[in-house]
């Protein structure tokens, strides 16, 4: 039987609220996510003063927000899928400053709608916090990325947070995580014994919650990593490079940013040489085949079938995806 023929088969497009899907709502990786950005995004605005305002993360969150919604119509997804949105919305709250609404509004709607028209083989090619970022500053060095300085409660909460979700939740993309830690880690102390500097300087610069929110929020996007466990620590590896080559040869802040943003494009190539399964948010790491099958609505990522040309195309054409984005 075809690949036609599969989709025509009674699974309906339309998600339902059955026992199954309930249990695999529960386990998706987000819902933490979500949390964790909620909270340390109000305990900064009580208690830390950081450097953005109610209005403005409700603007940036109403932009995400909208943005998804209005991608959903134009592709003519099954269902309005607000949690990817709201972690690009909360992660640009705590990263993005401008003193221009306006700028703020346009990060928000390219963050979210690069997922939908900058895409590969079903992936999306940037990160979408990465790319609204990266775009705006690029674009009108009218806006910067936060340092991030939070002090040390702040920052030890975070990471007590970030790294109870990769025990609690067995997430699927710890291992980029990792590699991206211990490498920009080792580099920054290699640096730091080379040049005679004392233990504390590398350590000051690994305690920054910009940092930590990259890790564990940005370069683990299992929607822009490779397949393969492989690949993965590799991509990892490659970004602590690149991030410690921005950082100390062109001298400029953010270089893990700039270096997802640069090297983002090499996961298809690792994908081709390095195939692996393809992550499913509806099907997080550790559940079942029996229960996969269970699900009403869901096809395997092998039996769904992809819309064939460029994502412009089929908007043109009227061809939607029937995946959550």
């Amino acid at each position: 039987m075809g690949t036609r023929a599969l989709r025509a088969v009674s699974f309906p497009l339309v998600s339902e609220t059955t026992g199954p899907r309930r249990a695999l709502d529960s386990r998706d990786p987000r819902l933490y996510q979500i949390g964790a950005l909620s909270a340390l995004l109000g305990y900064g605005m009580t208690a830390l003063s950081f450097d953005v305002t109610p209005a403005r993360a409700a603007l940036l969150l109403g932009s995400a927000l909208a943005t998804q919604y209005a991608c959903t119509r134009i592709w003519r997804l099954p269902s309005f899928e607000p949690k990817s949105a709201l972690i690009s919305g909360l992660s640009l709250c705590l990263l993005l400053r401008t003193n221009d609404a306006s700028l703020a509004v346009g990060a928000a709607a390219l963050a979210v709608g690069s997922k939908f028209l900058l895409r590969w083989n079903g992936k999306h090619v940037f990160n979408p916090t990465t790319f609204g970022l990266a775009a705006v500053i690029l674009a009108t060095r009218r806006a910067w990325v936060s340092p991030g300085q939070w002090g040390a409660p702040a920052f030890f909460g975070f990471l007590v947070a970030c790294l109870g979700g990769l025990v609690v939740l067995r997430a699927a993309r710890a291992d980029v995580t990792l590699a991206f830690l211990g490498g920009y880690a080792g580099l920054l102390l290699a640096r730091s014994a080379w040049l005679g500097e004392p233990l504390a300087i590398p350590l000051h610069r690994l305690q920054s919650g910009a940092l930590l929110l990259f890790s564990f929020f940005m370069i683990s996007d299992p929607k822009t990593t490779p397949d393969t466990r492989e690949g993965r620590i590799l991509f990892g590896l490659l970004v602590a490079f690149g991030a410690a080559f921005v950082q100390f040869r062109l001298f400029r802040p953010s270089g893990p940013i700039w270096a997802l943003f640069a090297l983002s494009p090499l996961t298809p190539l690792l994908d081709r040489i390095l195939p692996g399964r393809r992550y499913d948010w509806a099907f997080p790491k550790g559940v079942s085949d029996e229960t996969r099958a269970s699900v009403p609505g869901l096809l395997p990522v092998a039996l769904r079938g992809e819309p064939s040309g460029p994502p412009v195309l089929r908007v043109l054409r009227g061809e939607g995806r029937r995946e959550a984005l």
